[in-house]
């Protein structure tokens, strides 16, 4: 791939704005300690703002100017995704096209900038309230200029990280907000493997233990591969058509519907929501607000249970944004397409709807059964990281839809080399 001299320029430029973010991810924001910080946040591991700083690559627990990553930018993408449905206004946005998304994502832009001011301001003020396990102050000079300057400078991070993601969409390989989820992921799992080590040799967890769970993650790993390749065929047959002296169609081919039409946008959309306001509520020295952070805690039952509906309401939702059957049976009909059995036109909207709600509920059921493991891995068994679940799914499903961006730029160039050796089996 290396050899066709855009791909290769779009592969450097990827990985170089990647590099780009990690440098960011290391500096640290003005006025913190942090060696009390790091203290702080080791005493919090395995909760939600262990979580959290997975999703930030780290950022988090240092403090960085990245340290809310990118996900006021997607909580903005999900409430102006909702917005179109009750606001006539962004719902005809959403008609005109190209340039009504233009309008659509601007304004996603403008509500990630408040979104990170409001997380911002909540952050430094929990910041002050914060003290390391031997009592030091994690803000040595709290008041107003602090808070200020880490509003700002924490907007200014994330807006960065939104650029970079633009630029890496349009100039690089793969989706840039994926890609840079991507990264943060990646780069905590070296720091994951060193401490399941350590783990082991001070006997806190058994080689037993390791095995099995090295077993698990490819087995997690091969099955997250099966059911993103996997796909329901509805049979479409086109009718012969003469138009001048040539005749048209009489082929039969298919419409793929994928079991996970969403992808890793469920997961990633339901963490963003129950993050957001439990970490707020970390920071808040209220009784009953500690409460309801403590009860959202990931372990706990209800936790795993309104990330299992957010999940299913997520695949539902954006598989109803992303896919129209109404559409899709409008345009068989007007190339003389129409499936075995099914009248086309309505009857044909209805069969596709109905096949699709059926096929999302079983992607919904592997999601959610993916996402919850990690959960369950830390509650029962003390596992150190976040095994499998949300961090697997992105880090796998980011990586075959950027192969499979990598594959059609090959494919339009007929590199056949390539193609014999690396295809991924069942995309054709």
């Amino acid at each position: 791939m290396l050899r066709i001299p855009e791909l290769k320029r779009r592969i450097f430029f990827t990985l170089i704005m990647l590099a780009v973010y990690r440098v960011g991810c290391a500096i640290p924001t003005p006025g913190i300690d942090a060696d009390a910080l790091s203290a702080f946040f080791a005493r919090y591991q395995g909760t939600l703002l262990g979580l959290f700083d997975m999703f930030s690559g780290g950022a988090l627990e240092r403090m960085s100017i990245f340290a809310l990553g990118i996900m006021p930018y997607i909580s903005a993408s999900i409430i102006l995704e909702l917005l179109t449905v009750v606001v006539p206004h962004l719902a005809q946005l959403k008609k005109e096209g190209q340039e009504g998304r233009k309008k659509i994502t601007q304004y996603s832009r403008y509500g990630t900038v408040v979104l990170a001011l409001v997380q911002g301001f909540g952050i430094a003020v929990g910041l002050e309230s914060m003290t390391s396990p031997g009592g030091a102050m994690v803000v040595p000079d709290p008041g107003w200029a602090f808070r200020v300057m880490t509003m700002i400078t924490l907007a200014a991070g994330t807006s960065f990280i939104m650029w970079l993601g633009e630029q890496i969409t349009e100039r690089g390989i793969g989706n840039g907000i994926s890609l840079i989820i991507f990264a943060g992921i990646v780069a905590r799992m070296p720091s994951a493997i060193h401490s399941t080590f350590r783990m082991m040799s001070l006997g806190e967890i058994n080689i037993f233990m390791v095995v099995i769970l090295v077993i698990m993650m490819v087995g997690v790993i091969a099955a997250i591969v099966f059911v993103e390749q996997g796909q329901r065929r509805l049979p479409v047959q086109y009718a012969k058509r003469v138009v001048g002296r040539r005749m048209y169609g009489g082929q039969t081919t298919h419409l793929p519907l994928k079991i996970n039409t969403s992808g890793v946008i469920p997961p990633i959309f339901a963490s963003s929501i129950i993050m957001f306001p439990a970490t707020i509520a970390q920071f808040i020295q209220i009784s009953w607000v500690q409460q309801a952070a403590s009860a959202i805690t990931p372990g706990g039952w209800i936790y795993s249970l309104l990330f299992v509906v957010l999940i299913f309401f997520f695949c539902y939702f954006y598989t109803a944004v992303t896919f129209n059957p109404e559409d899709v049976a409008d345009n068989m009909k007007k190339y003389g397409g129409f499936i075995p059995g099914i009248r086309p036109g309505k009857r044909t909207a209805e069969y596709i709807d109905r096949v699709l709600t059926r096929i999302t509920l079983g992607g919904a059921v592997y999601v959610s059964a993916v996402c919850v493991l990690p959960t369950i891995l830390i509650s029962q068994f003390n596992v150190p990281f976040y095994f499998g679940g949300t961090a697997l799914l992105i880090v796998v499903g980011v990586a075959m839809d950027t192969m499979a961006q990598i594959e059609s730029h090959l494919l339009q160039r007929n590199y056949e080399g390539f193609m014999k050796k690396g295809v991924v089996k069942g995309r054709r």
